[in-house]
C-alpha cells in the first residue's frame, strides 16, 4: 500500500491511498464468506455457495463493494499511522480508481490536529494567593464545632433564620389530599431553603401553634403546572444554644484536653485547606498560562459539527451560544496541548490510576464505580477515560516544573501540598 499526503490546511489532509489487488484478496475472501450467509441459492447449502457462483448470481460488484467497506477503513488507519496524523474528524472518502486484479485507489479528507510547539514548563510564571488565616475564619470553624454539639432550647418568640421548627405540614389540590406533601413532627432548620420553593418566606415570624398558608407549583410530576396549597402548622419554635468555649468542651468534642490546643489544631487544619486551594489555583493558572503561550489553529468543521449537534434542538440564545462555543474552542485547544505533553513524555496510564477516576467520577452519574466502568465499556467510552487521566497527568507534568509564588513573593513547593492531602485525609 501507498499514502501520499497533501496538507489542505493547518488543519486538514488529504490522503491518496494506493492499495495493490492482492492486498485486497484478504478482504475479498471475507466478503465472499458473509455474503454466502446471507444468500439462497438452489442446490447450494448456506455458507456454502462457491465464488464463482456468487460472482453469477450476485455480481462481482456486489463482492467488491463489501470487500471495500472492509478494506478501506484498515487501510486508512494505516496510513493515518504512517504518517503520524491526529484525527479529530470523520474522513470524507472517495473512491477514485478499482482496477480489477490491479489495485484501487481512494482519497480521504479529514481535519487532524495541528502542528504546534510546546513553551518549554520552566518558564511558565504563575502567582497564587497567599495563605492566610485570619480570626473570622477560624471563629467560623470554631462555632461550627460548637453548634454540633449545640441543645435545641424552645423559645416563646417568632420564628427566625436559623431557628430548628417542630412542623406539621400537609397539601391539597382541589381538596384532594396529596400524601406526599404531609407530614408530622418535621424538623427543620429555617433559612435553609431546603424543603419547598417559598416555604421560609411563608413561615419566617410565625409564632408556636401558629399556621402559615402558601401555595406550591412543582414543574415537574404528577401534578406539574398546578398550584397546590400547603398548610403549615409551627409546632415550637426552638433555637441552638451553642455550648461554652472552654477546656471541658474542647475536651468533650475533640481528642484534645484544652481550648488552646483544640484552636491551634483547626488553625493548622485551615492553613492546610488553604494551601490546597493553592494548589487548586496553581492548577487552573498553569492550564491558563499554557493555553495563552500556545497558538493553534483549530479545526473549524469540527467545532461547527459540535455547535449543529448541540443547539439542533433550538434551545439556547446568542449570549449561550457564544458562551458554549468559546468554552469548545478553550477545551479543544487545551485537549490538543495535553495530548501532545503526553505523547511527548510517554506519559501511560495503569489499572490503578484509571479505577482511582472511575471512583472518582461515578458519583457524578448516580452510579457505583463497577457500574460506571460497565457503562462506559458498553457505550465504547473507555479509551476516553483513558484520555482524560492521560491528560491530567500532562497537566500535572507542567505544574511540577512551572515557578509558582504566591502574593507575598513565597515559591510553593507542591511536595508540601501532597503531604497536607495526606494529613487531612
Amino acid at each position: 500500500m501507498k499514502a501520499e499526503l497533501e496538507k489542505l490546511s493547518p488543519t486538514a489532509v488529504k490522503i491518496s491511498i494506493h492499495v495493490p489487488f492482492e492486498e485486497l484478496k484478504p478482504s475479498l475472501d471475507r466478503a465472499y464468506v458473509r455474503i454466502a450467509k446471507q444468500v439462497n441459492i438452489p442446490g447450494f447449502r448456506k455458507g456454502n455457495v462457491p465464488q464463482r457462483i456468487i460472482d453469477q448470481r450476485v455480481g462481482r460488484g456486489v463482492v467488491l463493494e463489501e470487500a471495500l467497506n472492509d478494506a478501506i477503513p484498515a487501510a486508512y488507519e494505516e496510513a493515518v499511522r504512517d504518517n503520524k496524523i491526529v484525527p479529530v474528524g470523520r474522513p470524507t472518502v472517495d473512491v477514485t480508481e478499482i482496477a480489477e486484479d490491479s489495485h484501487i485507489a481512494f482519497t480521504a479528507e479529514v481535519e487532524v490536529r495541528p502542528e504546534f510547539d510546546l513553551p518549554g514548563f520552566e518558564s511558565l510564571k504563575i502567582e497564587v494567593d497567599a495563605v492566610a488565616v485570619d480570626a473570622e475564619a477560624l471563629n467560623e470553624q470554631i462555632d461550627n464545632l460548637r453548634t454540633r454539639f449545640a441543645t435545641l432550647k424552645p423559645v416563646e418568640r417568632a420564628a427566625a433564620n436559623g431557628d430548628v421548627l417542630l412542623i406539621d405540614i400537609s397539601g391539597s389540590l382541589n381538596g384532594e389530599d396529596i400524601a406526599e406533601l404531609s407530614a408530622t413532627a418535621l424538623s427543620y432548620e429555617l433559612g435553609t431553603d431546603g424543603m419547598l420553593p417559598g416555604f421560609d418566606e411563608a413561615i419566617v415570624g410565625a409564632a408556636k401553634d401558629e399556621a402559615r398558608t402558601f401555595v406550591f407549583t412543582p414543574d415537574q410530576g404528577e401534578h406539574a403546572g398546578q398550584g397546590i396549597d400547603v398548610n403549615v402548622i409551627v409546632r415550637a419554635v426552638r433555637e441552638r444554644e451553642l455550648p461554652e468555649l472552654n477546656d471541658d468542651f474542647a475536651e468533650m468534642a475533640s481528642e484534645f484536653d484544652t481550648v488552646a490546643e483544640l484552636t491551634a489544631d483547626l488553625e493548622t487544619r485551615l492553613a492546610r485547606m488553604k494551601r490546597l486551594e493553592q494548589g487548586y489555583q496553581a492548577r487552573e493558572k498553569v492550564q491558563d498560562v499554557l493555553l495563552s503561550a500556545v497558538e493553534i489553529p483549530l479545526p473549524e468543521g469540527v467545532l461547527a459539527a459540535e455547535e449543529e449537534e448541540h443547539f439542533k434542538d433550538g434551545h439556547g440564545d446568542e449570549a449561550h451560544k457564544a458562551e458554549f462555543v468559546e468554552n469548545q474552542r478553550k477545551s479543544l485547544k487545551a485537549q490538543f496541548i495535553f495530548d501532545k505533553i503526553a505523547e511527548t513524555e510517554e506519559i501511560a496510564v495503569s489499572e490503578q490510576e484509571l479505577s482511582a477516576w472511575l471512583v472518582q467520577q461515578a458519583p457524578r452519574y448516580g452510579m457505583s464505580p463497577q457500574e460506571f466502568a460497565d457503562a462506559l465499556v458498553k457505550s465504547g467510552g473507555v479509551q476516553m477515560a483513558i484520555a482524560d487521566v492521560r491528560r491530567a497527568k500532562a497537566l500535572e507534568i507542567a505544574l511540577r516544573a512551572a515557578q509558582i509564588v504566591d502574593t507575598n513573593g513565597v515559591v510553593i513547593n507542591l511536595d508540601d501540598l501532597d503531604a497536607d492531602v495526606a494529613a487531612l485525609s
